[in-house]
C-alpha cells in the first residue's frame, strides 16, 4: 500500500531491541538457537502504521555498529522512516522470549542495561526538526522507565509537540522490571500524561501507575468485564484534563494459547465498547497492545465514526495474535474484512 498523502506524519519515540526466539514452543533450556528479530513498542506501532499506508516516522538511538546497522535496514523493510535515528551509544538491548503454550507462560528475560537509549540524554534529538511535517507523535510508558536520561529525552519530546499543536498519545505500557533508576511510574508519569491528548492502557497499567483500579476485577480470572473499566476511564480524565480520548484493552487469558480480547474507549464523554473476539490458537501475542494503539491511531485519524476507529483497533489487534514476530503485518483490507465480521479465516482466492 502507498502512503496516504492526506495527513501529515506520525512520529514514534522509544527503544527498538534484538530479539532472540528458541524456534517453536522450545523452552530456553532447549534452545540451540534463536529465531532473530527486532521490536519494541513504538517501532510496533510505526510498523503498523506504515502498513496501514500512513507516512511515519520512528525515532530511537541505535549504536553505530554492524547490529545498529542491520537493525536500521529491519526497519526500513517496513516503509519506516527512520531520518531521525540517532547514532551512538555501546549496544543494542536484548530481550530473550520464550513462546508459552496452553496452561505454561511465555517468559521474557531482558538484556538491556547500558543500551543506546538508556544513554540518550535531552538535546541528542532536534525535536523541532523531526514534528516539521508532522501531527500526531506517539510514545509508551517503557520509554521514561529506561532510565533517567530516556525519560528527560521523552518529556524534552512531549513538551515540543504540544508546542508545535500535534496530538499526543501514551500508552501507560508499565513494566516493573524497567523502573530501577531512582524514580517510580507514580512520580515520573504523571507529568507526561498530562500533556497528552489520547492515553491507552490495558486492564492493569492504570493501577499498576496511578492507583485507578477497576471495582471487582480479578484479570487472572480469564474474564473482564468491560463495564468495570469504564470507572478507570473516567478516572484517567478526571486526573488529567487534556486528554481527549482513553482506551482500555480488555485481554480474557483463558490459557497462552487461547485469549479473549476487546476494549472500551471513552471519547469527549461518550463510552464506547469494541466485539469480543475469541482468539485460539495464538501465534505471537507480543506487540498486541502496540498493533491496538497503532489500529486506534490510524482509526481516529481515518474515520469520521470513533466506534469504528475503535472497532479498527480491535480487529487489527486481533490479526496481530496470527502474526509472528513483534510486528503486525496485516492490511487495511484484512482489518476491514474482519470487522465486516468475516471471521471464517477461509483462504482468499
Amino acid at each position: 500500500m502507498g502512503v496516504d498523502k492526506r495527513h501529515p506524519k506520525v512520529v514514534t519515540f522509544g527503544e527498538i531491541m534484538l530479539r532472540l526466539s528458541p524456534p517453536g514452543f522450545q523452552r530456553f533450556t532447549q534452545a540451540r538457537g534463536f529465531d532473530v528479530i527486532y521490536g519494541g513498542g513504538e517501532a510496533n506501532v510505526a510498523a503498523s502504521l506504515a502498513r496501514f499506508g500512513l507516512s511515519v516516522e520512528y525515532v530511537t538511538r541505535l549504536p553505530d555498529n554492524d547490529i545498529g546497522d542491520a537493525c536500521l535496514n529491519f526497519i526500513r523493510q517496513y516503509g519506516v522512516g527512520t531520518h531521525h535515528i540517532v547514532r551512538g551509544g555501546d549496544r543494542l538491548g536484548i530481550y530473550f522470549l520464550e513462546m508459552g503454550s496452553a496452561q505454561r507462560g511465555s517468559k521474557v528475560i531482558y538484556d538491556r542495561a547500558g543500551s543506546a537509549l538508556a544513554t540518550i540524554q535531552p538535546g541528542m534529538v532536534d525535536w523541532e526538526t523531526a514534528f516539521a511535517d508532522a501531527d500526531w507523535f506517539h510514545w509508551t510508558g517503557i520509554t521514561p522507565a529506561i532510565s533517567e536520561g530516556a525519560a528527560a529525552a521523552c518529556l524534552e519530546a512531549v513538551r515540543t509537540a504540544g508546542q508545535m499543536g500535534l496530538t499526543v498519545s501514551c500508552d501507560l505500557n508499565y513494566r516493573r522490571k524497567l523502573w530501577k533508576w531512582g524514580k517510580t511510574a507514580a512520580e515520573v508519569m504523571p507529568d507526561l500524561v498530562s500533556l497528552c491528548d489520547v492515553a491507552v492502557g490495558n486492564e492493569e497499567d492504570a493501577d499498576k501507575v496511578f492507583g485507578i483500579k477497576a471495582p471487582e476485577t480479578d484479570v487472572t480470572s480469564g474474564k473482564v468485564e468491560a463495564g468495570a473499566y469504564v470507572y478507570v476511564c473516567n478516572e484517567l480524565v478526571e486526573r488529567f484534563p487534556s486528554l481527549d480520548s482513553v482506551a482500555i484493552t480488555l485481554r480474557g487469558s483463558l490459557s497462552a494459547s487461547h485469549n479473549t480480547w476487546s476494549a472500551v474507549l471513552w471519547h469527549q464523554g461518550r463510552v464506547l465498547s469494541a466485539p469480543t473476539y475469541d482468539i485460539i490458537p495464538i501465534v505471537d501475542r507480543v506487540g498486541g497492545g502496540d498493533s491496538f494503539v497503532a489500529g486506534l491511531i490510524y482509526g481516529l485519524r481515518t474515520y469520521e465514526d470513533e466506534q469504528r476507529a475503535l472497532d479498527f483497533a480491535a480487529a487489527a489487534s486481533c490479526l496481530k495474535h496470527t502474526v509472528w514476530g513483534d510486528f503486525n503485518l496485516v492490511s487495511v483490507a484484512e482489518v476491514e474484512k474482519l470487522m465486516g465480521g468475516d471471521v471464517s479465516g477461509r483462504v482468499s482466492r
